[in-house]
């Protein structure tokens, strides 16, 4: 029984109550909690306002539940103490690690990307927008660039209707809207407007691209027409050359031919022609799919995936074998200067990484290099321009910037080793090279295997090397994937979800989850492992 349960309960209810009395605090909390949960609520109702003019109903009961529970917890006093604690903490985790891997996991069940950024809506009308020709009889109208006060340098356009004589303004997101304050110069044109800032002929010259891209939606309906400018001064009306039928759900261009809705967010012709801007679906297990059914992905993903394991474990043993080797040399008591050897051990792990990449990619230039105009006597050997060559110019400088921290772990984990370890050896007259094999590298990899795991997670995922040493090149010559010989999953992620040919959210995600599935599996393995190693410590 423990001395808990000894106590009375009358002491124990007095001891309560003095720990609620110390706890509680006076007045001042009182009135700095009232406050705070005051603010915090109100910024929660704004964005629940916010979301439900969005619409989003998941948001809406997120922030409802979120809200109500922090009241909950923090209004009552002197209850619910372990929950005041912990709340913080599991906010800030759903915030920044639940909620980022889940956005994650329904990005890579979409289409998300380059060409399918919106809704259908949107798509629809920028399908009407990008396919324009002005209209033969289009009445001209009196125009003045403009930016809206206190929008930002967003263009707007201000125009007077050339039959009813009433101002009106819009922007390529707003269709015209009554516009008032108009003023005009004594030629009539447009000098300004209450909540606009009309700018002068030298603004409108200077941002002449920007003008020429405003498209400004007469009304709701796309199908009305729009209004360009090109000189700023005059707008005329442009309509679509593609027909939309709300009914069919249908496009039609001037040549007769119909694009359908293909359930994979876009219009396709019969023939398979495809009218972009797309719009963001649920295209299931596609994305995962591709990187085994679409020869551009397959070819490319095995051989990454395959780089990528080998660079990760070569990594791994290649830097511990050689931080345990030079941590067994300089745990040798016998050798003189060792505080002075370690200290230089550890310089590599001194210099910040980035630097020292970019340091090493100079020294293998193939035609000015250190290693090969002075090490080498003059050879060119490709370096960072050949696929295999680049692989080991990247073991090489992970090497250089790995091995001093499994240099630090391992003559930790040498220091913390019993003495009598050695003594016992030396009784039972085993050799140096068996007491080190049977009985102190067991009892070292009781520490050291979880380090070891976590920098194989850390190297299958070391995209700051690989990007700034090679940028994954050289790149593969059969696929249309911008993708590289050094290229390891993560940095192929990058390319596909953010690369200069496209951007793929939807197929990077589902990269990304892969990734995940296979540090988590390896990762669990490892540690399951491990405990094996527990028995002999």
């Amino acid at each position: 029984m423990t001395k808990e349960e000894f106590t009375p309960p009358a002491q124990r209810e007095e001891r309560v109550h003095r720990a609620q009395v110390r706890f509680s605090g006076g007045a001042w909390s009182w009135v700095i909690k009232i406050v705070l949960l005051g603010g915090f609520d109100a910024l929660m109702v704004l964005g629940l306002l916010a979301a439900v003019a969005k619409a989003s109903w998941v948001i809406v009961a997120v922030i409802a539940i979120g809200t109500l529970a922090v009241n909950l917890i923090y209004l009552p006093p002197n209850r619910e103490l372990p929950g005041k604690y912990l709340a913080p903490g599991v906010a800030f985790m759903l915030i920044f690690s639940v909620s980022v891997m889940l956005y994650t996991v329904y990005v890579g069940f979409t289409n998300y990307g380059d060409g399918h950024n919106g809704s259908k809506a949107d798509a629809v009308l920028a399908i009407q927008q990008n396919n324009q020709a002005r209209v033969p009889d289009s009445a001209t109208y009196k125009a003045a660039v403009a930016t809206k006060n206190g929008g930002g340098d967003e263009l707007w356009l201000i125009v007077v209707d050339p039959k009813t004589g009433q101002a009106r303004a819009g922007n390529n997101d707003t269709p015209l809207q009554d516009a008032s304050g108009v003023t005009t110069s004594s030629l009539g044109a447009i000098t300004g407007a209450d909540g606009y800032t009309v700018l002068d002929f030298a603004a409108v010259s200077a941002r002449s691209s920007e003008v020429s891209k405003l498209a400004v939606p007469l009304s709701d309906k796309g199908a009305d027409g729009f209004l360009h400018t090109t000189t700023g001064s005059q707008a005329y009306v442009y309509r679509s050359t593609m027909t939309y039928d709300e009914k069919a759900d249908t496009f039609t261009d001037t040549a007769g031919t119909v694009y359908r809705d293909s359930g994979q967010g876009s219009f396709v012709s019969s023939e398979g022609r495809t009218i972009q801007p797309g719009w963001k679906v649920n295209v299931g297990f596609s994305n995962f799919t591709a990187a085994i059914t679409n020869s551009q992905v397959r070819g490319p993903f095995l051989k990454v995936l395959v780089w990528t394991f080998v660079f990760a474990i070569g990594s791994v043993v290649s830097c511990f074998a050689l931080g345990l080797i030079l941590a067994l040399i300089f745990n040798d008591s016998r050798l003189r200067g060792r505080r002075w050897f370690r200290l230089v051990m550890i310089l590599p792990y001194a210099f910040p990484a980035t630097m020292m990449t970019m340091v090493w990619s100079g020294l293998f230039n193939q035609d000015f290099g250190f290693i090969n105009q002075v090490l080498l006597g003059g050879l060119q050997v490709p370096w960072l321009n050949d696929g295999t060559w680049a692989k080991v110019a990247i073991l090489v400088v992970n090497l250089w910037l790995g091995f001093p921290y499994q240099f630090l772990v391992a003559t930790g984990a040498l220091q913390s080793l019993p003495d009598d370890v050695n003594e016992a050896a030396e009784v039972d007259g085993a050799s140096g090279w068996s007491a080190f094999w049977y009985i102190k590298f067991p009892l070292l990899m009781v520490s050291l295997a979880p380090l070891l795991i976590s920098t194989f997670a850390f190297n299958f995922n070391n995209f700051n090397l690989i990007y700034m040493l090679t940028r994954g090149g050289p790149r593969f010559t059969d696929t249309s994937l911008d993708v590289g010989s050094t290229d390891i999953l993560i940095s192929m992620v990058y390319k596909v979800a953010f690369g200069d040919q496209g951007r793929q959210y939807g197929l990077g995600s589902a990269f990304a989850i892969l990734i995940f599935i296979i540090v988590g599996v390896i990762s669990w393995i490892g540690f399951r492992q491990t405990r094996a190693l527990e028995d002999i410590n």
